[in-house]
């Protein structure tokens, strides 16, 4: 189980907007979360992975303490063993396909596995200057996926991709979360119960 309970300022064009979340996800299990733009889902992923720091809060995994303000712990991002799909993919441009996901793993296997099921198998020298936009996006969940995360954040993470190559990732990346014992949490625009990946929603205001 995931426990989070934060508070976080955050400026915008209108000024300091409040971003309160008190809130527990399924360990597990595909969680989407939603609301509209603004209301702080990015932040939110970031503040669990340890990229930003609330001004109070705690969240707690599986029982174990990831922050606590009140006591000034505050575990580095490298340890909680998360994965992160940056909405803006955040790739390394001197980076080729392969070389992406050999930095987080040294699993030949397993890496030729997420290029397969990725789609990426004619393009594993190529750096992302000649991916397409979906092929990056595709190229940051497997990078994210690459070192084998207890914990899994995607923000917005099939936006770049068509219905039906959406539908069969999907598919694949629910047997690999089962298999891997992966707890996911998806920020969205577009729920994504009705497509059967979801399997809880929270919704923030």
């Amino acid at each position: 189980m995931i426990e989070i309970n934060i508070k976080k300022s955050v400026k915008t064009y209108a000024g300091t907007d409040l971003i309160e979340v008190s809130a527990s996800f399924h360990d597990l299990r595909i969680t989407q979360i939603t609301g509209p733009s603004g209301a702080g889902k990015t932040t939110l992923l970031k503040i669990i992975a340890g990229l930003i720091k609330p001004e109070y809060g705690k969240i707690t995994v599986n029982k174990n303490v990831w922050l606590d303000t009140s006591t000034s712990i505050n575990l580095e991002p490298q340890k909680r063993s998360v994965g992160f799909v940056f909405q803006d993919y955040a790739l390394f441009p001197n980076m080729t396909v392969t070389e992406h996901l050999h930095y987080g793993s040294g699993d030949t296997q397993y890496i030729d596995r997420l290029i397969r099921m990725g789609r990426l198998d004619a393009f594993r020298t190529h750096k992302p200057k000649h991916l397409s936009g979906g092929q990056q996006q595709r190229l940051a969940i497997l990078r994210a996926l690459a070192t084998k995360p207890k914990l899994l954040l995607m923000d917005e993470p099939f936006s770049a991709l068509d219905h039906v190559l959406k539908n069969n990732i999907m598919s694949e990346l629910k047997v690999l979360f089962e298999e891997l014992k992966i707890t996911c949490l998806v920020v969205t625009h577009h729920p994504l119960e009705a497509a059967g990946f979801a399997e809880h929603s929270f919704e923030l205001i």
